[in-house]
């Protein structure tokens, strides 16, 4: 363990902003809940009646988990925010072992460092030590925010000690995970499946057979019963679970060689397919995972906003203020309800759009591409098939979005026409997805290191749609969003003149991207 301390303190001081960066959402993710359903419904009647809807749907209950309580707030905030924290919390393990495993040994940064006097386990355990202190960090907040509310002090610890708990738990999976896998990309997916077993098992279980849900570390946290019967105990189910997945990985690390993992990595062909010698195809073989993954996602998403139906009125309640936030764009209260949905989905397809762009970064960081633009294969092309897999990507998260919507509305609902109603306003949020997106490349194609900038830009635009009233923030800086001069549809007209220039801006912007990156050199 020597020189464990020092790497801690390394790792630490390389993490603090990600790790606050994570923490505030996590924050952002319980706190809102209470904040929105507080403010929500006036009377306990008209909550009640909101509560048993909910209760009602099976496409809610498989997105959040079981309902307890949903007519009190700490119960409304157990059931919207658990599921997601966890995945939060999981996400955020998964990331930071894998950044100081799998990443340092792929570098080469971790022999260097092993030529020092140091112990063969100082960086596993300091890497250990980082994501136990992340987590600790993360339910600390998520329990003094509810705490302060304020919500019941007990019951608002045990959702964020629990959360915790299940952040360990998912560290020992990730620390064994970066032990069989042999790449940092092979790690985060063995990590991420457990993961999504974890979250697929518990939204079966709580639909169906509860006994799946004792198979998930996210059922072992939701069944605290916080807000509704606390008990403690199962709490001890992912400490346990953390232990002996950290046990395991102590033990697998001194089974194998330094920069290979347990799992043998097949070799590839000899020779490319023809479709893998263009620049779309390589970007398209690289981003399918990733443009599969999202589309599932948002679409499974877009099916439970859809499945509530005509019961929009029931779950927004009577108050005046809660129907003029949702019908702020005029016209029938379902259509303004499903416009904000549409818009919701449209930000997590950004979240697809943004990601994509900045893997041509990535690629360049594993010095790969230096060894590809050696080649035939010009530097527009390389570049241009990433772009151009951003695009259709977006296009196609969009249109699996517009669809679940659709699709949802229609099975609970037998209306058919709402598949096009419903889903192709969807599209008219193209034009500022492509944009973020251009943005993202842009700052690429000028610097690697101002890449990750990118995401400044969808954090204004859910700033701005979330709280930019509630902030008072000033017009002209809510305009910087581009999702502020597209029209709510369906709840209102089309505006064909900001959907044509967002397109054109976006063209110039990933033009201008594309130029700055055949001039500038290769890192």
């Amino acid at each position: 363990m020597t020189g464990a301390s020092l790497f801690l303190r390394m790792f630490l001081r390389r993490d603090r902003w990600t790790v606050l960066a994570w923490a505030a959402g996590a924050v952002l993710l319980y706190w809102s809940q209470a904040y929105s359903v507080d403010g929500l419904y006036t009377t306990q009647v008209e909550f009640d009646r909101a509560a048993s809807s909910m209760g009602g749907n099976a496409a809610f209950v498989a997105m959040a988990g079981p309902p307890r309580a949903l007519n009190t707030l700490g119960g409304q905030v157990t059931w919207q925010a658990t599921a997601f924290g966890a995945v939060v919390a999981g996400l955020m393990s998964m990331f930071l072992v894998g950044r100081h495993t799998r990443a340092e040994e792929e570098s080469g940064r971790d022999e260097l460092l092993r030529g020092t006097a140091v112990g063969r386990y100082a960086s596993l355990t300091a890497a250990l030590g980082t994501a136990l202190l992340a987590n600790l960090l993360l339910g600390v907040l998520v329990a003094l925010s509810l705490w302060a509310y304020p919500l019941a002090g007990a019951d608002s610890w045990a959702l964020g000690l629990g959360l915790t708990a299940i952040g360990w738990c998912f560290t020992g999976t990730a620390l064994v995970a970066a032990q069989l896998a042999g790449s940092t990309r092979g790690m985060y997916g063995l990590a991420g499946s457990v993961l999504g077993l974890s979250y697929a098992l518990r939204a079966v279980g709580d639909v169906g057979n509860h006994v799946l849900s004792w198979l998930s570390p996210i059922g072992w946290y939701q069944a605290m019963h916080a807000f509704s019967g606390l008990r403690w105990w199962p709490v001890l189910l992912p400490l346990a679970a953390a232990v002996a997945a950290t046990a395991t990985a102590y033990a697998l690390f001194g089974r194998r060689d330094l920069g290979a993992g347990l799992l043998a990595v097949r070799p590839g062909p000899d020779r490319a397919p023809p479709g893998l010698r263009s620049g779309l195809g390589l970007a398209w073989r690289l981003q399918r995972g990733t443009v599969v993954g999202w589309l599932l996602g948002v679409a499974f998403t877009a099916l439970a906003y859809g499945a509530i139906g005509n019961d929009v009125g029931t779950l927004v309640g009577d108050s005046r203020a809660s129907r003029e936030l949702f019908a702020q764009g005029g016209g029938d209260l379902v259509d303004a309800f499903y416009a904000t949905a549409a818009l919701m989905l449209a930000l997590l397809a950004c979240g697809f759009a943004i990601a994509s762009a900045l893997r041509p970064r990535s690629e360049e960081d594993d010095g790969r591409v230096e060894a590809l633009v050696a080649t035939a294969l010009p530097r527009t092309h390389w570049f241009g098939g990433h772009a151009l897999v951003t695009a259709l990507g977006a296009v196609a998260v969009l249109a699996g979005a517009g669809l679940g919507l659709g699709g949802g509305y229609l099975l609970v609902t037998g209306d058919a026409g709402a598949v096009l109603r419903l889903g192709l306003p969807l599209v008219s949020y193209l034009p500022a997805v492509l944009l973020l997106a251009a943005l993202t490349h842009l700052l690429y194609g000028v610097s690697p290191r101002l890449a990750a900038l990118g995401w400044l830009p969808l954090v204004l635009a859910v700033v701005v749609m979330f709280f930019g009233d509630l902030l008072r923030l000033p017009q002209w800086l809510q305009d910087l969003s581009p999702f502020e001069h597209l029209a709510l549809v369906p709840a209102q007209e089309m505006r064909w003149w900001p959907f044509v220039v967002l397109c054109v801006l976006a063209t110039l912007v990933w033009t201008t991207g594309l130029v700055a990156f055949r001039r500038r050199d290769l890192r």
